[in-house]
């Protein structure tokens, strides 16, 4: 059965509430369970194709629900529940409900597609099938030529020994490889593997005499692609340490200078559209290898449109971690194409799969605690959060905030004091020492209460006031991508003192981002929050040395194993989890669901074209009618 969230509408002008909609699609809008967007959907659909069975449209309604939920689709058969408010809704008889559907206008017309039991969009459906068809594309061109011996030395030299043993294995199925994932939890080190591949890779290029190898190293946000590119260089500073030789030197030094960007950057923001890119099936990307690291944030529609844009004979590896929190947009990609592989046995006839199981950064509590979770051992968990290490600290208190004042105010006083003398390195330094996570932005346990509490309590020590929104000292998050200013979406800084080459004091806003820390008057940044708190998915693709996490309630359909995880391993030397025992154990029982069937046609299970109605790759259909939120 699944939980479904709703809505508490704050008006009768609430702008989810859908006025003018009857029937079960206003019965449904009222109770919580559809928006006014999802209404409109469904009977635009209904009105171009003249679809007459109500059954039908709230299915259609149901699966752009289920997009905006983060699925690709709805499974009908499990969404009816059997007490409560809703259960009083109108639901068809989940028996035939699907089979309606099937015989629909919508579906003869291509407006939504039934496929393995599930309703799609139709451009959903589209870009699953798309991504599993292209993946066969790829892989019915065979492997890509190796040289063994050139392959075997340098597996040798940069992988020496029986502690590198896992990575070693690990990087020589990528680099043998024409499309490939290499998953791990966080500290199995995935970045250290992948430069070396990278390594390996333009060893290869130079033996066959092509020219140097052309590298595509990206990430979904700004964030993660500065983390990737640091540890990149860091660990290709240790491979060139261990290459003695000056040919082969030449060959790999040229690797550091390789630009980390968004995924979005690396396919070509287009101003016109959200979902379309400059490089596609007419006009690929000219890189030899393209790495994407923290994958698990890849929706479908970014994989659809990075699988079209590369060239036949390019690589891809596919770089992250498969049980962490999946894309806030639809789909749950990295995760589908693990458990395909793994169901296909060591990666099957499309892709290869590597997997780094060792871990090497976290201390042992931590590393227990975060197993734990990643097998869903709600005993284990306990146990780590009770074992009294130095590294996890578990705070049960019903109300925390006496507990966490002194904490959180410590670290935004430190990033203050270092901002106000004008030390930009040690504030951006003394920000990333603690996160506090929460897992909404609202409510009591939310980032907005902790924002406003922490700098009330700022200003009760130092005297410092709110009037002036970018004021010394606060800390700052880019919510949007800026390409003018080349701040991204999840880059952080900080405001902080500083002075014209006259002496007269000004302001400047501090931004850690791919390209490196940049300098801003605060008045041209757009899109930016307060973050003395932050949400668990901002996070994600983050470090810091020391992490509080706030669990939300129990009833919190947010609370999720993944969301638990992904929490906890952003921390590198302790971990605090705010919540209570019950609290824990709901979070372990709970995973993300997310309707898809990517995994059973990853698996071989289907596969079989879009049907009518199916995309061309332009982005249009035919016949009509297209997806009234295509674009928007």
């Amino acid at each position: 059965m699944t939980i479904l969230e709703t809505f508490e509408p704050v008006g009768e002008h609430d702008r989810r509430l859908a006025l003018t909609a009857r029937g079960a699609l206003g019965e449904f809008n009222r109770a919580g369970v559809l928006t006014a967007a999802d209404v409109h959907i469904a009977r635009t659909l209904a009105r171009v194709t003249r679809e007459q069975d109500e059954a039908a449209v709230l299915a259609a309604a149901l699966a752009s629900r289920a997009v905006r939920s983060g699925s690709v689709a709805v499974d009908l058969s499990t969404l009816a529940p059997e007490s409560g408010e809703l259960a009083d809704l109108p639901w068809p008889h989940a028996e035939d409900w699907t089979g309606r559907v099937e015989a629909s206008k919508l579906a003869s017309q291509g407006a939504v597609v039934v496929d393995h039991g599930l309703v799609y969009l139709q451009r959903y459906h589209h870009q699953e099938v798309q991504v599993v068809d292209d993946l066969r594309a790829r892989a019915a061109l065979g492997p890509l030529p190796v040289d063994e011996r050139v392959l075997a030395a340098g597996l040798e030299r940069v992988f020496p020994g029986d502690g590198y043993a896992e990575q070693r294995a690990a990087a020589e199925v990528l680099a043998r490889s024409r499309t490939a994932v290499l998953t791990g939890g966080p500290g199995t080190g995935k970045t250290t593997t992948v430069a070396g591949v990278l390594a390996l890779l333009a060893e290869q290029a130079a033996a066959a005499g092509d020219r140097p190898l052309r590298v595509g190293l990206a990430a979904p946000t700004g964030k993660a692609a500065a983390r990737v590119k640091a540890a990149v260089s860091d660990a290709l500073s240790g491979i060139l340490g261990r290459t003695p030789d000056p040919a082969v030197r030449a060959v790999v030094e040229p690797l550091a200078d390789v630009e980390a960007m968004t995924l979005h950057r690396l396919l070509g923001w287009r101003p016109d559209s959200r979902t379309r890119f400059r490089h596609d099936r007419s006009n690929r990307l000219s890189h030899d290898v393209v790495l994407v690291d923290e994958a698990s944030m890849v929706s479908l529609t970014q994989m659809a449109r990075l699988l079209e844009a590369l060239r036949p004979g390019a690589r891809l590896i596919l770089v992250g971690d498969a049980d962490q929190l999946v894309s806030v947009d639809a789909g749950a990609v990295l995760a589908d194409l693990v458990a395909g592989a793994e169901h296909a046995g060591g990666g099957g006839p499309l892709l290869a799969l590597a997997r780094l199981r060792t871990v090497h950064r976290f201390g042992e509590t931590i590393g227990a605690l975060a197993e734990a979770l990643r097998v869903g051992d709600a005993e284990g968990v306990v146990a780590a959060l009770s074992a009294g290490s130095g590294e996890v600290e578990w705070v049960t208190d019903e109300d925390p905030t006496a507990y966490l004042r002194p904490l959180v105010t410590r670290h935004a006083r430190a990033v203050l004091e270092a901002a106000r003398r004008g030390e930009a390195d040690r504030a951006t330094e003394a920000l990333g020492r603690h996160r506090l996570l929460c897992a909404h932005r609202e409510g009591p346990q939310g980032v907005r209460t902790w924002n406003r509490l922490t700098e009330t309590w700022l200003g009760e020590e130092t005297g410092l006031t709110f009037y002036d929104p970018m004021y010394v000292g606060r800390p700052l998050l880019v919510t949007a991508n800026d390409y003018a200013n080349g701040v991204l979406n999840g880059d952080t800084g900080v405001v902080v003192a500083s002075q014209t080459p006259d002496g007269t004091p000004v302001r400047m806003a501090v931004i850690e981002g791919p390209s490196g820390v940049q300098r801003f008057a605060p008045g041209r940044l757009g899109e930016v929050e307060t973050m003395h708190a932050m949400t668990i998915h901002k996070a994600q693709g983050s470090q810091a040395r020391e992490v509080t996490v706030l669990l939300p309630a129990a009833d919190s359909p947010l609370l999720t194993r993944e969301l638990f995880y992904t929490a906890v391993t952003r921390a590198q030397d302790k971990v605090r989890v705010v919540a209570a025992e019950e609290v824990v154990r709901a979070a372990v029982r709970r995973r993300v669901v997310r309707a898809s069937g990517l995994r059973r046609r990853l698996a071989g299970a289907g596969g079989a074209a879009a049907g009518p109605g199916r995309m061309d790759d332009d982005g249009t259909t035919a016949p009509p009618p297209t997806d009234p939120e295509s674009e928007d």
